[in-house]
């Protein structure tokens, strides 16, 4: 059971991570520790797992000319030492508070981050739905238009994604940040998809497959740092890894069917319902800890089994959406399809 359980979460999270460009960490990372398991082996295992799935859902996408490789290997390169620095961190909190620290500390981040970057997004994404403007070309923000004019001397790059030459020094920063959130919480791409999306000015799409190059940058140093300490399970990545591969050639085609908004709003509506899954063990990892008042067995069964059920909620809904779109989307252009026929026979 278990077994067939983690493979519909690595489905899940291949097709999420393949339509969004996320790898699909903040709906997998959470699903395994609603198991039962470690927070940081958890972090550790999806690591191992997303490289060699990242690798293939970038050259899925390469295909459809989505990515920027040169982004995605300059970010890359920060991401990585973020990576090492964020590994380090864990590491001395499950040395200094055991597995209850570890869980409590990934839990905490997850509610936190998700909270201000899933919030934020979902509402990009329903302002942009409700305006009726779905089709319409996406613009850049203001900050990513600053950041594109700032012109410091032998620092600049063009990226074709931008269509524009930026200075590296604000690569590094957000490559840094997304490696470190990766190691400390195995969550990179809801940090760097936003902030290539809304810092730097890339279209949704091109940043959500560019995404994909820096996962596989990270996932491959990340997994190393990890296993020489014995933290990765093999096992549970290889579950994981088998049901996501093909998830991710799914989401991957989605993208070409669907609007750039529905990527924010697959992406806004999983964080959202993983944020009150989350939210929902915090109080069971404070009571480990002694910082709150023990809870009673019955609670924390009610907490674990609410945590859970809310966890599987959020696979369908992601699943539900994106297949949705998919469909949708072969409707639309099969009907397009139809009517071409007509005219050319009339």
């Amino acid at each position: 059971m278990k077994i067939a359980y983690l493979f519909f979460v690595g489905f899940v999270g291949g097709l999420v991570s393949g339509f969004i460009g996320s790898g699909g960490a903040f709906v997998l990372t959470p699903a395994m520790m609603s198991l039962g398991v470690p927070g940081l082996v958890a972090v550790a295992s999806n690591m191992c797992h997303k490289f060699p799935k990242a690798l293939v859902g970038a050259i899925k996408r390469a295909k459809y000319g989505q990515v920027d490789v040169k982004i995605g290997i300059v970010l890359g390169i920060s991401a990585e030492a973020g990576v090492l620095y964020g590994a380090h961190i864990q590491e001395n909190i499950k040395k200094a508070f055991g597995d209850a620290g570890s869980n409590l500390y990934v839990s905490a981040a997850f509610v936190v981050i998700l909270a201000i970057v899933g919030g934020f997004v979902l509402r990009d994404a329903l302002k942009t739905y409700k305006s009726g403007n779905t089709s319409e070309e996406e613009k850049v923000t203001k900050l990513a238009k600053w950041v594109q004019s700032v012109n410091i001397p032998g620092t600049m790059v063009y990226f074709k994604s931008l269509d524009a030459r930026i200075s590296v020094l604000f690569t590094i920063p957000l490559g840094f940040a997304t490696g470190m959130l990766a190691a400390t919480i195995a969550v990179g791409g809801f940090i760097g998809v936003p902030a290539m999306i809304y810092v730097l000015g890339a279209p949704s799409l091109m940043a959500s497959a560019s995404e994909l190059v820096i996962a596989f940058v990270m996932g491959m140093g990340g997994s190393f740092k990890f296993a020489l300490h014995g933290l990765v399970d093999i096992r549970l990545a290889m579950i994981i890894l088998a049901g996501s591969l093909f998830g991710i050639q799914l989401g991957a085609i989605g993208t070409t069917y669907v609007k750039p908004f529905m990527i924010k709003m697959v992406m806004g509506v999983i964080m959202v319902i993983v944020l009150f899954s989350r939210a929902l063990m915090v109080p069971v990892y404070l009571s480990q800890l002694g910082l709150i008042q023990p809870l009673s067995e019955g609670i924390i069964t009610l907490l674990k089994n609410t945590s859970f059920i809310i966890m599987i909620l959020a696979l369908f809904s992601g699943a539900f959406i994106v297949i949705k779109s998919i469909w949708s989307g072969l409707m639309a252009e099969r009907k397009m399809s139809k009517e071409v026929l007509k005219h050319g026979e009339a």
